[in-house]
């Protein structure tokens, strides 16, 4: 499969993604657009995001998905900082290759004023390719009321 044209990427509404960090810098570039209460993160897959066995690493997977969440649940808390991830499963449920859009959308479970519960659907183009659900922890001295 070939790489996408970067005319053709990221989709609409995606802008390079705003939450840097040391992790993710090698993974760049990075997209991300807030829909509603949710951060969507997205990529396209290519050599740094592969295994030894050519396709996209659990590792960055779990990852992405984890940041997804998290910055979803701040949004939806109203801003909340502080999030800490308490607890993350991940389900793979098909590959992803090089080439491929990874879009990682989030959808809530519930949010309260300690903690809130989200899973996140991982796609490479059509295809669920990951499943994750993750509870976070609210720091109540940054947290607003939801």
């Amino acid at each position: 499969m070939s790489l996408p044209t970067p005319s053709s990427l990221p989709p609409d509404g995606f802008e390079p993604h705003f939450r840097r960090s040391g992790l993710t810098d090698p993974w760049e570039p990075l997209y991300s657009r807030t829909i509603d209460e949710a951060v969507i993160i997205g990529l396209v897959a290519g050599p740094a995001h592969i295994n030894s066995r050519g396709f996209v690493h659990g590792g960055l997977i779990s990852a992405l998905a984890d940041n997804a969440m998290g910055l979803s649940c701040g949004v939806r808390l109203s801003g909340a900082g502080g999030l800490v991830t308490v607890s993350l499963a991940v389900d793979f449920l098909a590959s992803a290759q090089v080439g491929q859009w990874l879009a990682f959308t989030t959808e809530f479970v519930k949010t309260g004023s300690t903690l809130c519960f989200a899973q996140c659907f991982v796609t490479a183009e059509d295809t669920v390719c990951a499943r994750a659900n993750a509870s976070f922890r609210v720091n109540p001295r940054m947290a607003k009321a939801a």
